[in-house]
């Protein structure tokens, strides 16, 4: 039996955009049309556009994945306002100030659990633009965003070593952070308070849009598979991310860059739950970036 899901995974993972894309064609019209968009999915389950032509048409981008998940693909704006009509964007609420003003977008609508917006002439989910557009990600840079970078953090790494409960694999112990700590000045990019020896113990800001602007004037980010990954590469920050050995399918395999960030460096595990290796990696890696660059280097 032909297992779909498995063959788009491959695609994706070894950057053969076009099979992927095959594979959505033949998902796409073996759906339904009374399942589109249907309610009774969860919301990062729906298929949302039904295939047809976007050109001169107004659209409406909804955004039912994950925060990160919504920057990486925000991309794709810009090229699909070149043929839409008008593109409105129904994103989560904590994204509307870094996303309201990027290229692409006509305008933008707080995603509302009580009160979506209803569908217009042509409904579309962020992440099935590339396909709809057949745009891979080498081809269409992350869009700009208007962030003020916060002063006087040249010299300063930011750390995320968690993210979201629904995928505890990707966390690292901050036990296993402290010499990496010991050997940078450190900020966390965590909310909460935490007992690594980091200028900030308290913790991060909450707001999206003030954690852009610490990002963007970081000298560096160190960070796991999270939201915070995709906000430092959309920033075009240099931006380590840390990942399991399964690691999702955009981070692609065997790289140790990606298509869709062109200043991410990628440091992964060999076998599952071996983070020290990884982070002697990358404090071998912390090393030869201050060897080459010694103005960058601030102990903690």
């Amino acid at each position: 039996m032909r297992d779909i899901q498995a063959e788009w995974m491959a695609a994706m993972r070894c950057g053969d955009w076009d099979r992927a894309w095959a594979v959505n064609d033949v998902v796409l019209a073996g759906c339904h049309p009374a399942e589109r968009d249907d309610p009774r999915l969860p919301y990062h389950l729906r298929w949302v556009w039904d295939g047809r032509p976007f050109d001169g048409r107004d659209v409406l981008v909804r955004c039912y994945h994950g925060l990160g998940d919504t920057l990486q693909f925000a991309r794709y704006l810009a090229p699909l306002r070149t043929r839409a009509a008008f593109v409105t964007v129904e994103a989560q609420p904590a994204l509307v100030p870094l996303l309201q003003d990027i290229p692409g977008v006509d305008r933008i609508v707080p995603f509302s659990l009580a009160a979506p917006l209803p569908p217009a002439a042509c409904d579309i989910e962020i992440m099935e633009l590339p396909h709809a557009l057949r745009l891979p990600p080498e081809a269409v840079p992350p869009p700009p965003l208007r962030v003020a970078a916060a002063p006087g953090l040249a010299n300063t790494t930011g750390l995320c070593w968690a993210g979201g409960d629904w995928d505890a694999a990707r966390a690292i112990p901050p036990s296993l952070l402290h010499p990496l700590c010991r050997a940078r000045r450190v900020m966390s990019l965590r909310i909460g308070k935490t007992d690594l020896p980091v200028i900030n113990p308290d913790g991060c800001e909450v707001a999206i849009e003030d954690t852009a602007s610490l990002i963007a004037g970081l000298g560096l980010v160190i960070t796991i598979d999270s939201m915070v990954a995709h906000l430092a590469g959309t920033l075009g920050r240099p931006t380590w991310v840390l990942l399991k050995h399964d690691a999702d399918w955009r981070w692609m395999a065997g790289r140790s860059d990606s298509p869709w960030y062109p200043t991410v460096r990628l440091f992964r595990q060999v076998r599952p739950a071996a983070w020290g290796p990884v982070l002697a990696a990358v404090l071998a890696a912390v090393a030869e970036r201050d060897a080459a660059h010694p103005g960058l280097r601030a102990a903690g």
